[in-house]
């Protein structure tokens, strides 16, 4: 075995040892599902004089440390923002080393994700991704499949409001073809044509490097969330910074439009 290997090995022991203690957190109270928009990447780079794709490479490093302290903590849903329907925008050279980024992540990562019983699910239109890549994202898929212990949903060519049209969409298909009742619809019904229907809607939001926005994501399913954001470059966002979110969320006090009487 290599010393980066080792030392690598150790890093991770002592995470997971840091996962005994919470840091004040109430372990009977955290969210059931945590949704992150991982935001700085190209911030962090441009401060250090590196090419923007080298802050999307240690944004995906950060990605496990996060993915550790939600198992730790029994946290069953995370949701990351990975890459938006507007992200096309961005520079060719940029979207093309991303693409190659999420494949070599994924061969990277999945073998030791699936030990710790991670399931991998994709959130999003796979229609335009690479075929290498969408490959990359099927066989995590598949071979997650089976667990339980955390569900990470990867938010990939991702825009909330093409969601909901999307399903408004198949919806109003099943209505004209007789599928569907229209007279039957709720919110849980039409929450069933959405790209994952057997997530639940999250209950805290996190948002990285400052900006004040949740940037079409997750549109529907976030309605009651809470959010929480810091100013913290999504590469350097770790186990103590997920601790600080959750214990602000653990001290609000969630109404959902209702009254609570003070005693």
């Amino acid at each position: 075995m290599s010393l980066a290997s080792r030392l690598s090995g150790l890093r991770h022991l002592l995470d997971r040892v840091g996962g005994l203690f919470f840091g004040g957190v109430d372990h009977s109270l955290v969210p059931k599902h945590v949704a992150i928009i991982m935001d700085g990447n190209g911030r962090w780079a441009e401060r250090r004089g590196l090419p923007r794709l080298e802050g999307h490479k240690a944004g995906a490093r950060a990605i496990r440390s996060v993915v550790v302290a939600c198992i730790d903590l029994g946290i069953p849903f995370l949701t990351i923002y990975t890459f938006s329907s507007e992200n096309w925008r961005r520079p060719e050279q940029e979207v093309t080393g991303l693409m190659h980024l999420f494949q070599e992540t994924l061969d990277r990562e999945v073998p030791s994700l699936n030990q710790e019983g991670v399931r991998i699910t994709v959130i999003g239109d796979r229609s335009g991704i690479p075929e290498a890549t969408a490959s990359a994202f099927d066989r995590a898929e598949e071979q997650t499949r089976s667990n339980e212990r955390l569900t990470l949903g990867i938010a990939l060519n991702y825009g909330g409001r093409a969601e909901i049209l999307g399903a408004a969409k198949k919806m109003a298909e099943d209505v004209v073809e007789g599928k569907r009742d229209i007279s039957l619809v709720d919110e849980q019904v039409f929450a069933s044509y959405l790209y994952a229907p057997h997530i639940p809607d999250p209950e805290l939001v996190i948002r990285t490097g400052g900006e004040m926005r949740l940037s079409n994501f997750l549109t529907w399913q976030v309605a009651y969330a809470e959010l929480w954001v810091t100013k913290v470059l999504w590469p350097e966002f770790g186990r103590k910074h997920l601790l600080q979110a959750i214990r602000s969320y653990q001290g609000r006090e969630r109404r959902f439009g209702g009254f609570v009487a003070k005693s």
